[in-house]
C-alpha cells in the first residue's frame, strides 16, 4: 500500500488487529519529534493527520480538532501529559541514542537508558504532548545465559 496516495477510505478499511491513535496538539511538531528521536516514518502528514510507521507497525496521529464530535477530547487536560498511564514501547530503538535526541528536541527524559532485570536496556521519554515512549534493546546475554 502506498501510504502517500491511499485514500482515507481505503486506508481505514485496510486496518486490522490493534490500532493506536494519538491525539496531539500539533501533528507536524509531533511527527517531527517521532522522526528525529525514534526514526519513525510519517506519511500523509497534514495539519490534521499523519500515518506513522515503526517497522511494520502502523499508528496514527490526529489533531484535537479531528475529534470534534467524539467524547474523548472533553477528557483531555488543558495542559500537561495526555497519556498518563500509557507506555508506548519501541523494542528496536537504541535507548541511549533516543534519550540524547529527545533532550535536544525538547522532550523530557524521565529515566535515562538503564539496564533492567527483564533483559532490556530502556529509557522513558515524554514527548511534547506528554506521551511516554520506551525505546529499548535487549541486553547482551550474560555468559551464564548462553548454552
Amino acid at each position: 500500500m502506498d501510504f502517500e496516495t491511499v485514500s482515507p477510505d481505503a486506508f481505514g478499511r485496510s486496518l486490522r488487529g490493534l490500532g493506536l491513535n494519538l491525539l496531539v496538539c500539533d501533528v507536524a511538531r509531533s511527527a517531527a519529534f517521532l522522526r528525529h528521536v525514534f526514526g519513525i516514518a510519517t506519511h500523509r502528514e497534514s495539519a490534521d493527520f499523519a500515518i506513522a510507521a515503526y517497522g511494520a507497525q502502523l499508528f496514527q496521529l490526529h489533531a484535537d480538532a479531528t475529534y470534534g464530535s467524539h467524547p474523548l477530547p472533553g477528557l483531555l487536560p488543558e495542559a500537561g501529559a495526555r497519556g498518563a498511564g500509557l507506555e508506548i514501547r519501541l523494542y528496536d530503538t537504541d535507548p541511549d541514542i533516543a534519550a540524547a535526541r529527545a533532550e535536544a528536541a525538547g522532550g523530557v527524559v524521565l529515566q535515562p537508558a538503564t539496564d533492567k532485570p527483564h533483559g532490556l536496556r530502556e529509557a522513558c521519554i515524554l514527548d511534547l504532548d506528554g506521551y511516554a515512549w520506551i525505546p529499548s534493546r535487549p541486553i547482551h546475554p550474560a555468559k551464564e545465559d548462553t548454552p
